[in-house]
């Protein structure tokens, strides 16, 4: 709704000449145009889809309050419209008397056209109760100001149903969306064990539930209450947007469970291999275990005055926990299963790694009688190869050494010092034949 341009000789202006045919004339024009545009805007926002659900809807909050005031503002705007279409016919009426108008019609004209003459009762004057101050039996306007009257009217009804309208085409529908989204992640996640009372997830599941429930009832009632005005100031009708705060949250909400659904998904896919390889590894310690007891025994028995460390049993509590595990997956209880099969699985090589260390640990004694042995045997062919295998004294400590490491239980510090005995001897009787073999040549 446009407000029309001042007219020459208009009120405030008391010195101005009486307009002659032509510039009434346009006046008139002028009048009658903005006179359809204002027609034109009135039946639009009757016909406006939000007025309709407005008018229809169970409305509650500041939408409720603030569509009274609107409802009571467009009742006034017609009360002003129709003193408006009244005052104009007027005017066209004293026009049409004579192609020639007179100086009083002119006179006359002049008041109606650019004069307070248009009387409006006092409740239409006020806005319909929107502007504070003495309540007044009537008000008297110029068509200008009734026209400025009608466009702050205007402004602020369809500024509620368009920013209500903007609301209920925002929210709803991918409210919805998001609730259809909610049910097959929710049948979902159902079938993979997360389920309220049993997984956080299956409790965000009911929350976003009841919260979109709530949001969509509460986004219907009162619209206005999601709407965030325009921070650039724009007084245009509907200048903001939608409040879509709560809805990103549970949409957020719900993608975290959807990715929760995926990884326990994923754990119901690969939980059997998952299972064997677990099954496989602390079989592996057991064993491991089992031949590290069986290698004590034998040091023990065949090693004197050495300190074996004790080897424990396979860990109990491992073999509980993957008998659970098991036990999960029987039921389906996925949930449950991974985070147990991701601590099992690093359990599980650590404890296979202490079972190789205790078994490391235990044999290293016989590690060290079979490293002697090898030295001896290696430094007696040397010997041979020298033609020194029949020399007593080499003979002698080789006996000796040899008695040491193949007999039990043996002494490892003895029979390390016979090895040695050994080596020096073999070392001296070599030196000579070394010094002739560079003489010679």
């Amino acid at each position: 709704m446009g407000v029309p341009g001042p007219f020459p000789g208009s009120p405030g202006r008391p010195d101005a000449p009486v307009p002659d045919r032509e510039e009434v004339d346009r006046a008139l024009a002028r009048l009658g145009a903005e006179y359809e545009a204002i027609e034109t805007s009135l039946l639009a926002l009757q016909d406006h889809a939000g007025r309709r659900l407005l008018e229809g809807a169970d409305l509650a909050g500041t939408t409720k309050e603030r569509w009274a005031a609107a409802e009571r503002s467009i009742t006034v705007l017609w009360s002003l419209f129709d003193a408006y279409t009244a005052a104009l016919e007027k005017a066209r009426e004293l026009r049409e008397r004579r192609r020639w108008p007179s100086p009083e019609d002119l006179a006359e004209l002049t008041e109606l056209l650019h004069g307070e003459g248009v009387t409006v009762p006092g409740a239409a004057a006020a806005g319909g109760g929107a502007e504070s101050g003495p309540a007044r039996l009537s008000e008297r306007f110029s068509l200008e100001g009734l026209v400025e009257r009608m466009n702050g009217l205007y402004a602020r009804s369809l500024d509620v149903i368009v920013a209500a309208d903007a609301v209920w085409l925002a929210l709803p529908a991918r409210i919805d969306l998001l609730s259809a989204e909610l049910q097959r992640t929710r049948s979902l996640a159902h079938s993979v064990g997360v389920r309220p009372g049993e997984h956080p997830a299956g409790d965000d599941l009911e929350r976003i539930t009841d919260e979109l429930v709530r949001l969509r009832a509460q986004v219907i009632a009162d619209p206005l209450a999601f709407w965030v005005s325009s921070s650039t100031g724009s007084s245009a009708p509907g200048g903001g947007r939608a409040d879509t705060a709560r809805y990103d949250r549970a949409a957020r909400a719900l993608e975290d469970i959807r990715r929760e659904v995926a990884a326990v998904l994923d754990v119901r896919q690969d939980a059997e291999r998952r299972l064997m390889q677990l099954r496989d590894v602390l079989s592996r310690a057991d064993r491991t275990l089992t031949e590290a007891r069986q290698a004590r025994g034998e040091v023990l028995a065949k090693i004197a005055a050495s300190e074996v460390p004790a080897v424990s049993g396979p860990s109990t509590a491992l073999h509980e926990q993957l008998a659970a595990a098991a036990d999960y997956r029987r039921r389906s209880q996925w949930h449950r299963l991974s985070p147990l099969l991701d601590s099992l699985e690093e359990r599980a090589e650590d404890e296979l790694h202490r079972a190789r260390e205790s078994l490391t640990a235990v044999t290293a004694p016989l590690a060290v009688r079979a490293e002697l042995r090898g030295r001896l045997d290696a430094y007696k062919a040397k010997v041979g190869r020298h033609g020194m295998a029949q020399d007593p004294l080499l003979t002698e400590r080789y006996d000796v050494a040899r008695r040491m490491l193949w007999s039990a239980p043996c002494d490892l510090r003895a029979a390390e010092q016979a090895v040695w005995r050994y080596q020096q001897a073999a070392a001296e009787a070599l030196v000579p034949q070394q010094l002739e073999g560079r003489g010679e040549s």
